[in-house]
């Protein structure tokens, strides 16, 4: 009779017919198996292997599935999930000026928030997202409202010149920043990073403050740079200086900077991130949709700087599809590099995942499946029509695959998607409450 023992009792076996561990890069594991104790994994091995030596209190079979590290969404606005198509096909500055910030302005409070994460967690979770880096008001609410459904989020600090409902000066950004912080500063699976709007919209002096407190508390800083042409015309104008050059004079082109889209860039900017560890942010669907120019995510790749993808608000993409984003990022990172080569599909899964991790100061947790690490996982069922034959999985997953393919997630070893249901997540009242919200957004007559 054989007696459990820690050495090789398990709460979780996901058996898969391919593993895509991510770290070491290029390699797919064939008839492999995870094995998850307290949320963390602790081994990978051939299915026989695992089989053998280990008792685990669940077994997950998917013989004809793809496991891979869970997706990182590295830049989000997910509390605009409510905002959804309200005003497409426009550029930038009238789509933001003219249409968002109005009706954020009439409608934007704690339940707001708090609705609009909680319809965007369960879409993210649908489509193999684990991990989301956020970037909007109210983060008390966004880091209580991830908590609850045990996702995994970086949620951003924001810092802009102008009075809103979350704070109305300078100073009581500041020290509301400090509140959210200090709340969530051991909490381990929410982290905040400061998330000053973009060089437009913030100050020389409140750009070296969140300098001097990021470097004290150690957090990372998220912000929107480099995003139009006319972003660029307009700081020389106003500063003398291109955006990036501005706020490398302030101190922030360091790697706690996390640069979101960057679609106006030098070769001199580019070897400046590399020699500087700054993270790129490509949100792909966001810059095509509003024509804000395209990311040389090749360019940025080959010189060595980390690349992550976002899909952005939902207001402005308009999902938080991951797998669909990727697909956008490499297809289009070839036709700007003119080089078929780049951004190949295991470099833009790695940017998917493992990118998502380092720019968020995650990759130690997450991001690949390796042991130590942990579980949050993602099985993708390739046995679909819609994609077979099966030739090359990672180029499967990457050019065929859809959201709708994703059959199961675990965030820390505990399941959160089992067989494309969503756990302890009522979907319908999820999508009633959005109905309501549309309402009451038609309501203000816009």
């Amino acid at each position: 009779m054989t007696i459990d023992t820690p050495a090789n009792a398990c709460d979780l076996l996901i058996e898969a017919g391919w593993v895509v561990p991510v770290e070491p890069h290029a390699v797919v594991l064939e008839d492999h198996a995870v094995a998850i104790r307290g949320g963390v994994i602790v081994d990978v091995l051939p299915i026989a292997e695992a089989r053998a030596r280990y008792r685990a209190a669940e077994t997950v079979s998917r013989p004809d599935a793809a496991l891979i590290p869970g997706m990182v969404n590295a830049h989000t606005h997910n509390p605009m999930t409510l905002l959804r198509g309200i005003a497409d096909d426009l550029p930038l500055m009238e789509w933001l000026q003219g249409h968002i910030w109005p009706v954020e302005a009439a409608v934007i409070g704690p339940q707001f928030v708090e609705d609009g994460i909680a319809l965007a967690i369960a879409e993210m979770l649908r489509g193999g997202t684990t991990c989301a880096n956020e970037n909007y008001f109210f983060p008390d609410v966004q880091a209580a409202v991830y908590k609850r459904h045990g996702f995994r989020a970086r949620v951003g600090l924001p810092v802009i010149d102008f009075p809103t409902a979350w704070a109305k000066s300078a100073d009581e950004y500041f020290d509301r920043a400090g509140e959210v912080h200090d709340l969530w500063r051991d909490d381990p699976l929410v982290a905040t990073a400061f998330a000053p709007h973009a060089p437009y919209t913030v100050n020389d002096a409140n750009f070296e403050r969140i300098r001097m407190l990021a470097d004290q508390l150690d957090l990372p800083v998220h912000l929107h740079t480099h995003e139009t042409a006319q972003e660029i015309a307009d700081s020389i104008k106003l500063h003398g200086q291109r955006p990036l050059a501005r706020l490398d004079r302030l101190g922030l082109v360091t790697d706690r900077l996390i640069a979101v889209h960057m679609t106006q860039l030098t070769d001199a900017e580019i070897e400046l991130c590399a020699q500087r560890g700054v993270s790129v942010v490509h949100c792909p669907e966001s810059n095509l949709k509003l024509a804000s120019g395209f990311c040389p995510a090749c360019k940025l790749q080959r010189a060595g700087v980390n690349l992550a993808i976002g899909t952005d608000g939902c207001a402005s993409n308009n999902d938080l599809d991951m797998f669909g984003e990727t697909r956008t990022a490499a297809l289009l990172a070839k036709a700007v590099a003119d080089d078929a080569s780049a951004l190949d599909a295991f470099s833009a899964l790695r940017a998917a995942t493992l990118g998502g991790a380092r720019a968020l100061g995650f990759e130690a947790k997450i991001g690949s499946i390796e042991i130590g690490k942990q579980a949050d996982l993602v099985c993708v069922d390739l046995g679909q029509l819609e994609t077979q034959p099966l030739h090359h999985v990672v180029s499967q997953l990457i050019y065929a695959t859809g959201r709708h393919q994703v059959s199961d997630v675990w965030i820390a070893g505990a399941a959160k998607l089992r067989e494309r249901v969503l756990v302890d997540i009522d979907m319908p009242a999820l999508i009633s409450n959005a109905r309501q919200w549309r309402g009451r957004i038609a309501a203000l007559g816009r």
